[in-house]
C-alpha cells in the first residue's frame, strides 16, 4: 500500500514570492504602462492629423456661431474635395499667422465680388444670406485672383474679413468647420453651401 505524504503550512502564511516573479510582475506593469502611452500618442498626434479644434473668440459669426462655442474642423476636407461658396472655414490670419479665424466663403477664384446697396452680389447674381446678423453697411468691388478666397463673417458690419484686410491666400486655409461640439446641449452639425442659393 502506498503512502501519500501531504504537506501543510501554518495557517495564515502566504507562499514567499521569489524575486524573480517580483521583476517578471514589475516588468509587466512597466510595459503596460509604455504600450499605452505610445497608443495615447500615436491616436493623439493621428487626431490633430485630420481634424482641429478651435474656439470661437468674438462675434463676428453671429448668428451662426457665438462667442466661446468650440467648433470641430475637418483637415482633410480640402484634400479630398474642393472649396464651395458658403463654406465655414478656419484658416490663418494673413495679417498675422499665428491667429487663426473662421470665416463664411462669399467668392471662390475668377469671381467678381460686389457689395453695395447693403446686399452682396457675385458674379453680378445678388445672393441670398438667410444666415447674416444684418446688412453690410460698407461698399466695394473686388476681383478673387487665382489661389485665393473672398471670405466674410455673418455679423457683416462687426467682422474683420476680405473687405477689411483683403483676399485670403488659399494656402491659410486650416480646414472646413464641421460641428459645434461644445456647450453640450448646442452640438450642432454646422451648416454650408445650401444657403447660399442664388436669387
Amino acid at each position: 500500500m502506498e503512502a501519500f505524504l501531504e504537506t501543510t503550512q501554518p495557517e495564515g502564511q502566504a507562499d514567499p514570492k521569489s524575486p524573480v516573479e517580483d521583476d517578471v510582475n514589475w516588468g509587466r506593469f512597466a510595459l503596460d504602462i509604455l504600450e499605452t502611452l505610445i497608443l495615447a500618442v500615436v491616436l493623439f498626434l493621428g487626431i490633430n492629423a485630420i481634424s482641429a479644434r478651435v474656439r470661437v473668440d468674438g462675434f463676428s459669426m453671429l448668428p451662426t456661431l457665438k462667442d466661446g462655442e468650440f467648433v470641430l474642423v475637418n483637415k482633410l476636407s480640402y484634400r479630398f474635395g474642393v472649396v464651395e461658396r458658403g463654406d465655414i472655414i478656419v484658416f490663418h490670419f494673413p495679417v498675422n499667422p499665428k491667429e487663426e479665424l473662421i470665416k463664411r466663403v462669399i467668392g471662390l477664384p475668377g469671381d467678381h465680388v460686389v457689395i453695395q446697396n447693403q446686399q452682396v452680389s457675385v458674379n453680378d447674381q445678388v445672393i441670398n444670406e438667410t444666415y447674416i446678423a444684418a446688412e453690410p453697411l460698407y461698399s466695394g468691388e473686388w476681383n478673387v485672383t487665382d489661389g485665393t478666397l473672398f471670405v466674410l463673417g455673418d455679423n457683416r458690419n462687426d467682422s474683420s474679413d476680405s473687405h477689411a484686410w483683403g483676399l485670403l491666400p488659399y494656402e491659410n486655409v486650416v480646414g472646413k468647420a464641421v460641428l459645434i461640439y461644445w456647450p453640450p446641449p448646442l452640438w450642432e452639425v454646422i451648416k454650408h453651401g445650401e444657403v447660399l442659393a442664388m436669387q
